[in-house]
């Protein structure tokens, strides 16, 4: 096995949404998986663009963004950063479950960020292939995303008591 392969399957093992699958398992991942190197300020991916990608960070941190424009009269609005991930944080676990457009920007924001891409189809050909390995993996992006919305629902209802409280006083 390359360094390379070494490396992706080592950053997988550390990840919460790869938790549970054996090394096996894990170097048959890697084996599909893309590393990529990116500077600060590039940008990995646009909001509203198509998808069918999952990133996991292996190595610097990567702001996500979102156009405010989108849901305000104003359209020159900047975007703004809402998140920022880091070593062995996923990002784009929804285009695996609906290859929709990309619900924010993302851009690496440290030198030498690097990033694991694993392409959709080939990795849901592996499910395929290997029953146990899909449950395992299905089940752990089920709970990430389900944490997510959780965290979510739980930001909006932050923010809308903040403006509950802003109109009374």
């Amino acid at each position: 096995m390359s360094e390379d392969l070494k490396r992706i399957s080592r950053t997988l093992s550390m990840t919460e949404l790869f938790v549970d699958l054996t090394q096996p398992q894990l170097d048959l991942i890697a084996g599909i998986a893309e590393g990529l190197h990116y500077e600060a300020g590039h940008v990995v991916f646009e909001e509203n663009t198509a998808s069918d990608e999952l990133y996991v960070i292996g190595k610097g941190e990567v702001e996500i963004l979102v156009n405010p424009g989108f849901v305000s009269a104003d359209e020159n609005v900047e975007s703004v950063v809402i998140a920022t991930l880091r070593s062995g944080d996923v990002m784009g676990e929804m285009a695996l479950v609906d290859q929709g457009l990309r619900s924010a920007t993302a851009r690496a924001s440290k030198p030498e960020t690097f990033l694991i891409r694993l392409p959709r189809p080939a990795l849901m050909h592996l499910c395929e292939e290997h029953p146990q390995l899909g449950f395992v993996l299905m089940q752990n992006l089920a709970a990430d995303l389900a944490l997510k919305i959780r965290n979510t629902d739980l930001t909006l209802r932050q923010y809308q008591l903040q403006l509950m409280y802003s109109k009374n006083e």
